[in-house]
């Protein structure tokens, strides 16, 4: 379980979350909805270690993992697709794939089978295995966060932190990005999503925190929150 208690963080002497807690137990979806500058993606910036916290506490499976940087929060076990993508453009899919394994291929951390992985990765995210030779920054958008998903799931982690994986994308796409979180979902890797489309969020995931100028403000379990008046009202209103 991914434990975060009473966080505080931000960019500089500007505080953007201001003393978060929430929880995301072993096998369960959660999603972190709000409005933009809310705070979500400084939340996942901060559990990833490319922002240290000022405040607070986190933990995983009981492990404090609190000002940890990236490479040690990796070993640790937690993957994250970033917002935006950020793929290696001048490396092949494949390579890109392995890079997600780095920690397993350097026995920093020992867990599963990566060979088996990258087959899983090929029938989960099937336009890469017709793209596994090609390079990354040629793929379109669809593609590259496909692309970042799976590279982030070649760790096989405890936890998968996924940072707006529909942005920017066409319909189509985003519904076949939904199509691969559910399937996660049923395999009970355990995510933390933060999404655009909240609706789309509440459908698929287990809970829900709301998170309203660097706090949480309302929070329970999706199905709940998606027939909450005030939740509709504020963010599956139009645009969701």
């Amino acid at each position: 379980m991914l434990e975060v208690t009473r966080l505080v963080a931000g960019y500089g002497k500007v505080e953007v979350l201001h003393g978060l807690t929430f929880s995301v137990p072993t096998g369960q979806l959660v999603t972190l909805i709000g409005s933009n500058g809310a705070g979500k993606s400084t939340t996942m910036r901060t559990l990833s270690g490319m922002l240290k916290p000022t405040a607070g506490r986190i933990t995983l499976n009981g492990r404090d993992l609190t000002g940890l940087d990236s490479h040690a929060v990796t070993r640790r076990g937690i993957a994250h697709s970033p917002e935006g993508r950020r793929v290696f453009p001048t490396l092949s899919v494949l390579d890109n794939l392995r890079l997600g394994a780095y920690t397993r291929l350097t026995g920093q951390r020992t867990r599963g089978d990566v060979t088996a992985d990258l087959e899983r990765m090929a029938v989960l995210f099937p336009r890469l295995r017709e793209r596994r030779h090609q390079l990354a920054g040629t793929l379109s958008g669809g593609e590259q966060q496909m692309l970042a998903m799976a590279r982030a799931l070649m760790l096989n982690p405890e936890v998968l932190l996924l940072d707006e994986p529909s942005m920017g994308l066409a319909p189509l796409l985003v519904e076949e990005v939904f199509r691969i979180i559910r399937q996660l979902r049923e395999d009970q890797v355990t995510i933390l999503l933060v999404e655009q489309f909240a609706a789309a969020a509440l459908w698929v995931a287990d809970y829900a925190y709301v998170i309203e100028n660097g706090h949480i403000r309302i929070e329970g379990p999706a199905r709940q929150l998606r027939n909450d008046p005030a939740v509709q009202a504020a963010y599956l209103g139009r645009g969701h």
